[in-house]
C-alpha cells in the first residue's frame, strides 16, 4: 500500500514520533494507522513517543565547523536533566549533530533529522537514545553560516555558545568578540539590525516615563531622545564597552584592527523554556491534605 503524507502527519499527530518514524512504522504495518501505531508503542521508540511532552530545558550548546573555515555551525540539544546533559552518550549525540550539520547544513530540523548517518538516520539515533538514557531528548534550534570572510566561536562551558561572522581582524579577535558576545548579550550588531518593534515599544516606555515629569513637549522629545541613543548603545554590539577593556567600545576595537562584524548567533541552553519548577515539600503536603 502507498504511504501518503496525509498519513505520515496523521501518525505524527497522533503519537508526537518524528516523521521519518512514522514512515517507516507505516510501511511495516502495511499501511494499517492502527496497527503501527501499536507497533510503536511496542518498539523502544515509543518510550520517546511517551516522553516527548516532558520539559526539556537542561542540555548542550555545541558549535562546529568545517576544515576549510568556510562554514560553521550551532545547535542546541536538549534534555531534561544536567546529569544526562553530562553524560558521554549524549555529548557525543551532540556532536555528531553539529558535524551532520556542517557537512550537509541542512533547511531546518525535520530535515536535519531526516539526514543520514553511519549509525541511521539522526532521527532513529536519537529515538534510539532517549530509550537508552530515559529522557526526552531534542535537538531544539541550530544555524548554519556560510562565510568567504572569517568564522569564529566562544564556548562557555556547555550551556552558552556564540558564532560569529566578520571581515577582517584575525582569530584571536573574532574570538574576543565572541567572548564579548556571550557575557554582555547585544541584542544585534548595531543600530541598523534593531527590530523596529522594538525601539517603538521602548520609545513609548520613554514617554510615558517622561510625560509624568509635567515638562513641555519639545523637552520631552529631547529626553527620549537621549533615552533611545543610550537604549542602543546598551543593546547593540557596536556600543557596548568591550568586556576586556571597559575603557573602550567594541566599535572602537573593531576600527583599529579594520574589521566588521557581519552577524552573530548567541545561544543559552534553556532559554525561553517554561521550566517546572518542582517544590518536593509542597508536593508532600498536598499530597497529606488530599488523602
Amino acid at each position: 500500500m502507498q504511504i501518503t503524507a496525509s498519513m505520515v502527519k496523521e501518525l505524527r499527530e497522533r503519537t508526537g514520533a518524528g516523521m521519518m518514524e512514522c514512515k517507516k512504522a507505516l510501511v511495516e504495518a502495511g499501511g494499517d494507522m492502527e496497527a503501527a501505531i501499536e507497533q510503536m508503542r511496542k518498539s523502544g521508540a515509543a518510550k520517546a513517543v511517551k516522553k516527548a511532552g516532558r520539559v526539556a530545558a537542561e542540555g548542550q550548546v555545541m558549535v562546529a565547523a568545517s576544515e576549510d573555515g568556510r562554514r560553521a555551525a550551532i545547535v542546541e540539544v536538549n534534555c531534561e536533566t544536567d546529569f544526562v546533559a553530562k553524560d558521554d552518550n549524549f555529548q557525543g549525540f551532540v556532536r555528531l549533530v553539529a558535524d551532520t550539520l556542517v557537512a550537509q547544513a541542512p533547511a531546518d530540523v525535520e530535515a536535519l533529522m531526516a539526514l543520514s548517518t553511519p549509525e541511521g538516520t539522526l532521527e532513529e539515533v536519537r529515538a534510539g537514545l532517549v530509550a537508552k538514557i530515559g529522557e526526552n531528548i531534542q535537538v531544539r534550534r541550530f544555524e548554519v553560516i556560510n562565510s568567504e570572510g572569517r568564522l569564529g566561536h566562544y564556548l562557555h562551558g556547555t550551556r552558552i555558545g556564540v558564532l560569529v561572522e566578520m571581515n577582517g581582524g584575525n582569530d584571536d579577535l573574532v574570538r574576543d568578540v565572541a567572548m564579548h558576545v556571550a557575557a554582555s548579550r547585544p541584542v544585534c550588531v548595531d543600530e541598523s539590525q534593531v527590530p523596529q518593534e522594538l525601539l517603538e515599544q521602548e520609545k513609548n516606555i520613554f514617554r510615558a516615563q517622561a510625560e509624568e515629569s509635567g515638562k513641555p513637549a519639545e523637552i520631552i522629545e529631547k529626553m527620549i531622545g537621549g533615552r533611545i541613543k543610550k537604549y542602543l548603545a546598551e543593546i547593540t554590539l557596536v556600543g557596548q564597552p568591550f568586556v576586556k577593556d571597559p575603557d573602550n567600545t567594541v566599535s572602537k576595537l573593531l576600527q583599529d584592527a579594520g574589521a566588521k562584524v557581519n552577524r552573530f548567533v548567541r545561544y543559552e541552553v534553556g532559554e525561553g523554556i517554561e521550566k517546572k519548577v518542582e517544590n518536593f515539600a509542597e508536593e508532600v503536603m498536598a499530597q497529606a491534605k488530599g488523602a
